[in-house]
């Protein structure tokens, strides 16, 4: 059954003045928050949207974070190189320098810092007497690059600076870094180019994985034909799509290149490695978190999210907590004075709080994971720390006494630094439904990859798919975007049937869309550790109701 909103409820936008996010960025999860939207429900995590709670809809904004030991910027010393760098095959590049810039200044420099991703072959990184070559940790305050690369390509380096040595303590944000090596192979002269040509406006990304899936985007203008090539000379059989798949990563290691052709000439797109590395610690949701005005009887704040993944047995150490009197020091406006938190597995309820009394545990988790600290112990804010088997959840906020106002939920993921192996539950699963507006008032849905690794991720936004399900007013004509930061790694305006993408949905367990031809838009793609923010409009200017959710793809 679908429950559709209550045409009184109505949900403001929290205004934070930029000194006060200054503020709340400080020793906590580096926070964007999004726009919430009007007239909107949360959609039940498992993304079969037959399975909305039964009596309870809501209206959710979306705030992503990384955690982090302070408000750190990352710079590049003398001689400054910014990302992304690029430089010539077969030339000793000049050593480019990392620090972070803190906020506050006085910040105590980090001692160490992990690298993931992959660092070009042919340089190093690190220290005086301590470099790596390949994804690792370095002692040092201030590292640097250096050497001379030795294979053309687009390399993205993940960069985390630790407070103490070893990789150990509070972490600033995770930072990328890319270095484009060219060929020194000279290119054929052409004649001017014409405009009528294929032009790539989505680039494949480079992915370091310990095995499992990989999905490499490149999409062109100009309605090509495509073809994938590995290392520069071998066409990929079958590739001849915007999306290549590579479902076993081990065996399909290497530098791709997407050549995009029409009638007026070909394009070949940048270059993407895929690497492999070894270790336990690989790429997963580690945090997901929003917030909304909370209401009475069915206009509560409900989070859902699935915990689980493939070949994983036990339970996922969680902390979720409800802050009400927790954002009044930010100058947030009408929160929630009195919240109550309770999670749920379907209806049985599994636990309650009503205030979190100074916890020492709860207290020292929520420095663990990076959350912003709650300084006051007699507040109403509410929290849990549990342990959950792998299932779906909603977290869901109400005011204890019948009062209303502003809440934020949050759930990170509280496994405790260096005990993750790939057989620990995760989360696996978010998802979201809400009326979809113009200009501030555009679905955005925040996530967090965490690890060493890349994760492949299927982000979906349906509109007309939710039209079977009796949603009235469903969004015509969703677009999807998805940003790092300000950039923009990827559009989908219609999936087109795409079967990889059919594939994809089908073995996560969502639900089918029939209708190749529908605009419901999608993308599948392998994704280095990061804060990540899928955003939904109307692609022509069309408001209406969407569904947003995101996969883990094993």
């Amino acid at each position: 059954m679908i429950l559709m909103p209550s045409p009184a409820l109505r949900i403001d936008r929290i205004r934070v003045p930029a000194a006060v996010l200054l503020a709340l960025l400080q020793r906590t999860p580096a926070v964007r928050v999004a726009a919430a939207a009007a007239e909107g429900i949360l959609e039940s995590p498992l993304g079969a949207v037959v399975r909305a709670a039964a009596a309870s809809v809501a209206a959710l904004g979306a705030i992503d974070s990384m955690a982090g030991a302070t408000a750190y910027t990352l710079s590049t010393g003398t001689p400054g190189h910014p990302s992304p760098y690029t430089v010539t095959e077969g030339s000793q590049i000049e050593a480019v320098a990392f620090a972070l810039t803190s906020v506050p200044p006085t910040a105590a420099p980090p001692q160490s810092w992990t690298v993931s991703g992959e660092i070009p072959p042919g340089l190093k990184f690190g220290v005086t007497g301590d470099f790596i070559t390949s994804p690792g940790f370095i002692n040092g305050s201030n590292p640097y690059l250096s050497g001379t690369p030795s294979a053309p390509g687009n390399y993205t380096m993940t960069l985390q600076a630790w407070e103490y040595a070893n990789g150990t303590g509070l972490s600033s944000s995770t930072f990328l870094y890319e270095v484009i090596v060219a060929s020194t192979v000279t290119p054929t002269p052409t004649p001017t180019p014409n405009p009528n040509a294929p032009v790539f406006t989505t680039q494949p990304i480079s992915a370091t994985v310990a095995g499992g899936t990989v999905a490499l985007d490149a999409v062109a203008t100009n309605s090509p034909t495509y073809q994938w090539m590995l290392n520069g000379s071998t066409p990929v059989p079958g590739a001849t799509g915007p999306i290549l798949l590579i479902n076993d990563a081990v065996a399909g290691a290497g530098t791709y290149t997407c050549v995009a052709t029409n009638s007026s000439g070909s394009t070949t797109s940048n270059a993407a490695t895929v690497g492999l590395t070894s270790t336990n610690d690989v790429g997963r949701l580690i945090n997901i978190s929003c917030r909304a005005g909370v209401g009475t009887g069915g206009n509560i704040l409900i989070s859902g999210f699935v915990v689980g993944g493939a070949g994983t047995a036990g339970s996922e150490k969680l902390l979720i907590r409800a802050s009400g009197p927790a954002l009044v020091p930010f100058n947030v406006p009408g929160t929630l004075p009195d919240p109550q938190l309770q999670l749920y597995s379907g209806a049985a309820v599994l636990a309650t709080n009503n205030g979190w009394a100074g916890d020492a545990q709860i207290a020292s988790t929520t420095s663990s994971v990076g959350a912003f600290a709650w300084n006051d112990p007699s507040s109403h804010d509410s929290a849990l720390l549990e342990a959950l088997q792998g299932g779906a959840y909603t977290a869901q906020i109400a005011g204890q006494s019948g009062d209303t106002g502003v809440a934020l939920a949050e759930v990170y993921d509280a496994t405790p630094a260096g005990t993750y192996t790939p057989a620990t539950p995760r989360l696996v699963n978010i998802s979201t439904r809400v009326q979809v507006g113009t200009g501030g008032g555009i679905l955005i849905a925040g996530f967090v990859i965490g690890g060493t690794t890349s994760r492949t991720v299927l982000i979906r936004a349906s509109g007309p798919a939710l039209v079977p399900f009796s949603v009235a007013g469903a969004l015509p004509d969703p677009q999807l975007q998805l940003y790092s930061g300000a950039a923009v790694l990827g559009t989908n305006n219609g999936w087109a049937g795409n079967a990889q993408i059919a594939s994809a949905a089908s073995s996560v367990g969502a639900f089918a869309w029939s209708i190749p031809s529908s605009h419901d838009s999608a993308l599948l793609v392998t994704l280095p550790p990061g804060a990540y923010t899928a955003q939904v409009s109307g692609a022509s200017g069309d408001t209406g109701v969407a569904l947003i959710e995101v996969y883990e793809v094993p």
